[in-house]
Formats: structure tokens, sequence, C-alpha cells
């Protein structure tokens, strides 16, 4: 890993969308999303330390930072001097993150804040050396009183009082590192505050939604690699006098791989590009992107493994690891259950506007809206 991360960061891929100015490579979104793909349809352990590093893990310095904060942290980050990584998770939240229990007290004289708390199934924790960490803070309200609000920081494990627990043994993206993280009494200063006080929750989902899109580009990559390895197969395989490919049912299975693989490429070109225009409100489609391609990679490498046949249960083919890896794109940064909710409720809001709207108009004696409303709805 060491050799391969060494070789990574003479490519600049560490810092992909790091301006040049900080050391970075200055890629857009779209370029980002390339570089995801193909590291996907190669290795997703590789690929989950990559983007635990650059996605998530320094994102809210890219986002939030302070021109101080950015000329501090990110020359070495982009280049893979220092790597980073993202600390919200804890024992008693997942997807919950405003019930986190770490926390951070400003100390008497001001300059710092004292952090003490632990996280869980931190992706880069056991060698990172700079952490985004979340942590209750108490703050004052206008009315006088004290009210505790997430903030985000930015940690130094060279701060002290930062341990790391032993790998994590998991189902999958084994070549990754994943462990828990221990804050003890970490003296952290008021500079290295990230987004301002009690802002830690909008500074989280908005580094999670910035990032998301590259998972959907991991797994377009994984499913490009399942889907070569099975044409290969099913062309060259014979059974009962004929090529696999001959088959109705095998055909119906790889043409349904394939549509799934375009499906999921589009989503994330799509985004990408809409990312690299400008546009900034693109929560709802990182979140239905993120969906359709963990559920789409899960099964077109299910029927990747099934159109081997046997040989595809071995570990030879390659397969069934892909497929180990692939689980975890329907947990981590957001939970598919989780996400299904939110696409619902965001997605029905402007229709909820509009209902809201109609009503009140009628109720004012506006009848006309209404049939207006059915004209609308029987064209």
């Amino acid at each position: 890993m060491n050799l391969t991360k060494a070789f990574l960061a003479d490519l600049g891929a560490f810092g992909a969308l790091v301006p040049e100015e900080y050391e970075g490579a200055g890629m857009n979104n779209t370029q980002m999303a390339r570089l995801a793909e193909l590291v996907g349809a190669n290795d997703l352990g590789l690929g989950v330390m990559m983007g635990a590093h650059q996605s998530i893990g320094y994102k809210g310095i890219l986002l939030y930072g302070s021109e101080e904060q950015k000329k501090k942290y990110l020359p070495d980050l982009a280049t893979g001097r220092k790597f980073a990584s993202f600390c919200l998770t804890e024992p008693s939240s997942g997807s919950d993150a405003n019930s986190i229990r770490t926390r951070a007290e400003l100390s008497p004289d001001g300059k710092h804040y004292l952090i003490n708390g632990n996280k869980i199934w931190i992706s880069n924790g056991g060698f990172a050396k700079v952490f985004t960490v979340f942590a209750q803070t108490p703050v004052k309200q206008a009315d006088g009183t004290t009210k505790d609000k997430v903030s985000a920081f930015i940690v130094e494990r060279d701060f002290g009082g930062v341990t790391s627990g032993q790998g994590e043994k998991k189902m999958g993206i084994k070549g990754s590192n994943t462990v828990e993280v221990h804050f003890e009494n970490v003296k952290v200063p008021v500079e290295n505050l990230l987004g301002g006080e009690g802002n830690g929750f909008k500074v989280a989902m908005n580094i999670l939604n910035n990032g998301r899109f590259g998972i959907p580009a991991a797994c377009t990559g994984a499913m490009k690699h399942c889907i070569m390895k099975t044409v290969e197969h099913v062309s060259s395989r014979t059974q009962f006098g004929k090529k696999l490919m001959e088959f109705g049912d095998v055909q119906e299975k790889l043409a349904d791989m394939i549509v799934r693989h375009y499906v999921t490429e589009s989503i994330v070109y799509m985004l990408a590009g809409s990312m690299d225009k400008g546009v900034t409100d693109y929560q709802l489609e990182a979140a239905i992107g993120k969906i359709a391609a963990s559920d789409n990679a899960w099964i077109v490498c299910d029927n990747a493994i099934q159109l081997h046949g046997g040989m595809g249960f071995m570990t030879e083919t390659g397969l069934e690891r892909v497929l180990r890896d692939l689980r975890i794109f329907k947990i981590f940064e957001g939970a598919n259950d989780v996400l299904r909710l939110f696409v619902s409720l965001t997605g029905s809001q402007h229709a909820g506007k509009h209902l809201q709207q109609l009503a009140s108009d009628i109720k004012a004696g506006g009848i006309s809206s209404l049939f207006g409303e059915v004209k609308r709805r029987t064209k």
C-alpha cells in the first residue's frame, strides 16, 4: 500500500480538486469522476482510501477553510505528504449526526478547545495526520441561553491525545484502513474551528453532498470491470454445443447489466457537469446517484458471478471480492434507506408547496385556480 500511495502521490491523485496554488492538480469534477471510475475498476478498497482522504477527509478545508487554513494544510494533503480523515460517526450515532456525544469545550482564556470523545469506523484513521472532527459545543443563543450545537474542527494528530484502535475486520474493502479514533483532552487552537461555531451539521452535510458523487463514479468503474469480464467469459465458454452468448437468458442478463451501467454513468457525468457549471444545489441529485449506483453495481456484479457459473464463486475470477467490496456502498456516506427518505421528502417539496398555494387560492375564493389545475392535469 505504501508503494501504491507513493505512486499515486507522484501522479497528483491525492489533490485532484485542490487548486494548483495549493500544490493540487486543479482538476474539475468531471476529471475527478474519471479518476474515481478508473480506480473503482481496479480496487474499490484503494478507492475508499482516496475518497476518505480527499472527497470527505479534507473537503471541509476546501469548502469552509479560511485562507490561512488552506495555506497551512492543503499543500501537504494535496501531495500525499499527509493524509486526512473524516470523523463523524460514533457508537451512539450513525445517520443521526446531530446526536454525537464528542464534546469540545472552550478554554477559560478563549485560546483553544478541549476535545473529548470517540469515533468509530473511521477510514484512514490509523495513519491520518489531519482529522476533520465534529463535536458538540455550547453555543450562546440570542435570548442569552446556551444550547449544544455541533461544530467542526481541524485536528492534528500531533496535538497529542489522539489515538487509534486496531484495524477493523471487514467483509470487504480490506485494502482500506478502518479504525476507532479516540480524542482525550485534545487541545485544539481556536483558529482550527471550521465553518464557525455551531455550524458543524451544515459543514458535515455539505461535505458529504459535495463528495458523494465519487461513489457513483467508483461504482461505474466496478460495473464496467464486471461487464468486460463477463463478456469475455460468455463469448468463449461453450455449453450444449453453443457459446453462452447465444442463449437468450444470457443475452437478457447481459443487456440488463449494460443498461444499469449506462444509467449510472449518465448520472455521474450529468452531476459532475452540473457542478462544473457552478450549480450549487445538487444534494437531491447526489443522493439519487448514490442510491442508484450502489444498487445497480450490486446487481451487475451479482449477475456477473451468476453468468460465470461455478467459476464466478472462485476467488481467482476476482468477482467475489468486488461483490464484498460493493456491499459497503449501500451503507456509508448516507445509508440508502435514509437517503430514500430524504429523496422522497425533498423531491416532493415542490409539489407540496404548489398544492398549498392552490388550497390557499381556493380558500380565498379563487375557484379559477381549481379549474386551471384540472385543465393542466387533463391535457
